[in-house]
């Protein structure tokens, strides 16, 4: 395994600093697909709740390392950087936590040669820096803390594209989900140490710590994602259209969408067709469904007879399961709503769990846009319901004990 792709949270100093080499190159060849469409200035791009401008994002990025190495802050409040930025008004343009999402596209940003200048000068001190610490735990968190933050603004910066229907860069080659067999797997279910330990040393997010006991009743679970092709069976059986299947929150969404299929499926004759990175080819029957939102995975599990699984029995399934349960080609829906762990406390970056708590829902996974080195069967991914960019893995109701029972804490 290349020291860009080994997992971030044991990197040494040379993997974390090939690897941050690594992210802000990607990082640069994504911003270039929105400047090549126009779009490196703010007032080009659509106000959307799900995106941000990506001049600021970018500039965003490069600023939360800055924040977190450079200035060696031991949190984000403002008043814990103990030197000032490079940039005159840094934190006034690029600290999220005090610039509010919609004040973004007003901003007066620096050009976007201005932007990039700041990013290669921060990126050359990070490593300068990085060069001297020791291989510690302690020294390198922040590295490592920086790197996976990039790592996820890449990621929202494809489906930004996505979103926006511009092309995603053409070193992007793993958006070719493996072909799977339809299997069902049975899990006998047990205890399961739930969450990240915190006697392994390396990098830990906040919202895995730390592991405690939490039994899982047996399950039955599909060994691979559900296909276009089953879900195009429930769009073809009116299900967009049939209340049953749909909670309340999700027939309040659907009532103000008017949607009778997912977002970029197109109908053309008898053929299903679906954007993709603004282009429009045939619908593949095999691959993953997509770009569905919790209420569209939940309504389609009524429909099949199923339901999500828990946090807890992905992660069962993930760590202790039968070979042919896949993941890491899209990120997963789970039933959990994302909570704190027994005993939380949030980390230095203290707003990237704990605002939501309570509003959001927890996915398990990877997708093909999520750099191998962020990976883990551990890691919670989380965002609000209405979000519609991942799919879902159903679990069978009738395969399990107690169909009413989640996962729980022991005693």
């Amino acid at each position: 395994m290349s020291s860009i792709t080994a997992s971030f949270r044991n990197a040494r100093t040379q993997q974390l600093a090939d690897a941050l080499q690594n992210a802000r190159n990607y990082t640069l060849s994504l911003f270039e697909c929105f400047a090549a469409a126009g779009m490196d200035n703010a007032m080009r791009v659509p106000q959307l709740r799900i995106v941000n401008p990506p001049l600021w994002e970018l500039g965003h990025t490069a600023w939360f390392a800055e924040w977190f190495i450079l200035r060696e802050s031991l949190s984000s409040h403002p008043a814990d950087a103990q030197y000032p930025s490079l940039l005159s008004k840094g934190d006034d343009w690029f600290d999220s936590a005090n610039v509010p999402h919609r004040s973004r596209w007003t901003l007066d940003l620096p050009t976007p040669g201005g932007v990039k200048t700041y990013c290669h000068e921060v990126l050359d001190r990070v490593l300068d820096k990085l060069s001297r610490e020791p291989n510690t735990d302690e020294a390198l968190y922040p590295y490592r803390l920086a790197l996976a933050h990039e790592d996820m603004h890449g990621e929202a910066f494809l489906y930004t594209l996505q979103t926006l229907g511009l092309q995603a860069p053409p070193q992007l080659t793993h958006d070719e989900p493996v072909r799977a067999a339809q299997q069902e797997i049975a899990f006998p279910g047990g205890t399961l140490q739930l969450g990240s330990a915190d006697d392994t040393g390396g990098f830990i997010f906040d919202n895995e710590k730390f592991t405690h006991p939490c039994y899982v009743p047996p399950f039955t679970m599909d060994a691979s994602l559900v296909s276009n092709a089953q879900y195009m069976d429930f769009v073809e059986d009116g299900g967009y259209d049939r209340r049953e299947y749909w909670s309340d929150a999700g027939a309040d969404w659907l009532m103000r969408q008017e949607r009778s299929a997912p977002r970029y499926w197109q109908r053309e004759g008898g053929q299903w067709r679906t954007l993709r990175f603004g282009k429009l080819t045939t619908l593949p029957s095999w691959e993953p469904v997509r770009h569905l939102n919790l209420f569209e995975a939940q309504a389609y599990c009524a429909w099949a007879g199923r339901r999500l699984p828990t946090e807890a029995e992905w992660e069962y399934a993930a760590l202790y399961g039968h070979p042919a349960f896949r993941w890491g080609q899209l990120w997963e829906w789970t039933a959990s709503p994302f909570e704190p762990y027994p005993g939380f406390t949030a980390d230095r970056y203290r707003e990237y769990s704990a605002p939501w708590f309570g509003n959001h829902q927890v996915l398990r996974g990877a997708s093909f846009a999520t750099p191998s080195r962020l990976g883990s069967a551990k890691f919670p991914q989380f965002l609000p319901p209405r979000a519609g960019r991942y799919l879902l893995r159903p679990a069978h109701l009738r395969a399990i004990v107690n169909a009413t029972a989640a996962s729980r804490e022991s005693a």
